[in-house]
């Protein structure tokens, strides 16, 4: 999520930066448009891995237990 935080920030920055820069105005602003295009690429993955994690998770049939806190010992022979 740091990422998209990341990318988010420089697609600022290159607005901002655009603001006080008409002359570049449209490289700076073609250049936040990609930042924005990938934060939201990272941002959708790791929310379609989240949930396909979860999923995972309660497609498993195991639950947990907190109470079980058993130790098992391993014997040498």
């Amino acid at each position: 999520m740091e990422e998209v935080q990341r990318y988010r920030a420089m697609g600022l920055l290159c607005r901002q930066h655009a603001a006080y820069n008409p002359t570049e105005a449209w490289k700076l602003l073609a250049e936040a448009e990609r930042w924005e295009h990938l934060a939201v690429e990272v941002a959708s993955h790791l929310k379609e891995s989240n949930t396909k994690r979860a999923g995972d998770i309660s497609n498993s049939g195991v639950i947990a237990n907190s109470n079980d806190t058993r130790w098992k010992t391993i014997v040498a022979a």
